[in-house]
């Protein structure tokens, strides 16, 4: 069982130090001098973007979630 144990930890300690060594700025992809920078977002989309977005999900998965307990409890109603 420790010996079980052991081939776990250290799998997911070889795991977390390749994923570390993965997301290095040693591995960043570097642009060249001779590219254009690209345009940022102007306030519109920053606001769609940061703002907007996780309002939406934020009631997307609240109403999800809401439609699950109501439907749960109809059912536990009926069976009583």
């Amino acid at each position: 069982m420790d010996k079980r144990n052991a081939m776990r930890a250290g799998a997911v300690s070889a795991a977390a130090t390749l994923m570390m060594l993965l997301s290095s700025p040693a591995f960043a992809a570097t642009g060249n001098s001779t590219e254009e920078q690209a345009s940022g977002l102007s306030v519109a989309q920053s606001l769609g973007l940061f703002v907007a977005t996780p309002i939406v999900l934020f009631a997307i998965i609240a109403g999800l979630v809401m439609l699950g307990t109501s439907s749960g409890n109809k059912a536990k109603a009926k069976k009583k």
